[in-house]
């Protein structure tokens, strides 16, 4: 396994994992999680347009600017937003375990749209991840555990809601991230995205604090992860990529715990190992199929 990719793709899922504990800064001093959403959007798109601007990648051809807005609806405003949602009303710890419910919503999704097979591992790793966010969210009420992490259901669902449009990065990718660069297509889905979060909120006023953690999410957690998870993908194969990339909720969890005394009970720690063990078993699964249609093309 190349050094230099390894490097590059956690260095990705670090960014990533700073996403929930920088965003709680904000929301202690008045901000709403959507307010949250949109200025990430809205100054990541700053630093995506100047990239785009330098590779003179500013063109889309006119059939795929409706597919790339659409995902600027799915993508930033549902994403972005249900993100923050659920960072307010579950933590940062959790609500990052469940974004990586992702993987099991593509693979569920490429089983529905994309004529993708469902074997016996992926049967089992959605299985484990619903487990796994039964004990997460359920656990604590059913076994009287003690924790710091308190929850609703809303941010619950909010929680899965980022995890399924998390997903749709994946569908999307397929079609279109193999024609345009990254930042061609986040130039025109991030606007997008920003103004539609606009109704949801009012602007308020931001410290010198808010403000440097607001420009990190867009610079850091937005657009440099992006930028360094791509360049490691040079050097590893998506799959492997994708394993190092669930490295990520450990920087949430680890971070929530310093910044913020969240802590998980027994099941929540179970629960997470279920959800990020389904994650390496689709992984390696979608592993085997590459390779099998590798040795028997059609």
């Amino acid at each position: 396994m190349n050094i230099r990719g390894c490097i590059y793709t956690l260095m990705a899922a670090t960014m990533w994992g700073l996403i929930g504990p920088i965003s709680k800064f904000p929301m202690e001093q008045g901000l709403s999680p959507i307010e949250n959403a949109f200025w990430r959007a809205a100054i990541g798109w700053i630093f995506f347009a100047a990239h785009a601007y330098r590779k003179s990648s500013l063109k889309i051809e006119k059939k795929d600017l409706l597919p790339v807005l659409v995902f600027g609806v799915t993508g930033v405003t549902i994403f972005y937003g249900a993100y923050q949602l659920a960072v307010r009303d579950v933590g940062a710890a959790l609500a990052s375990v469940l974004l990586y419910t992702a993987p099991a919503w593509v693979a569920l999704m490429s089983w529905l749209f994309l004529g993708e097979k469902m074997g016996c591992s992926k049967v089992i790793a959605l299985i484990m991840t619903v487990c796994g966010v039964v004990c997460v969210s359920m656990g604590p009420q059913l076994f009287g555990n003690a924790t710091t992490i308190k929850f609703t259901w809303f941010g619950i669902i909010c929680g899965l809601t980022s995890g399924f449009t998390y997903a749709l990065y994946y569908i999307f990718g397929k079609t279109f991230l193999t024609r345009y660069s990254t930042p061609t297509v986040f130039l025109y889905a991030l606007p997008v995205g920003a103004v539609l979060l606009l109704p949801f909120f009012e602007f308020h006023h931001k410290t010198s604090g808010s403000w440097a953690c607001l420009i990190a999410l867009a610079l850091i957690c937005t657009y440099g992860a992006n930028s360094v998870y791509y360049a490691g993908l040079k050097y590893l194969e998506a799959t492997s990529a994708a394993v190092i990339a669930t490295f990520e909720p450990v920087i949430a969890a680890i971070l929530a715990w310093l910044w913020w005394q969240e802590k998980f009970d027994w099941t929540g720690y179970l629960g997470s190992m279920l959800i990020l063990g389904a994650v390496m078993i689709i992984v390696r699964a979608g592993r085997k199929q590459e390779k099998t249609k590798k040795e028997c093309p059609a």
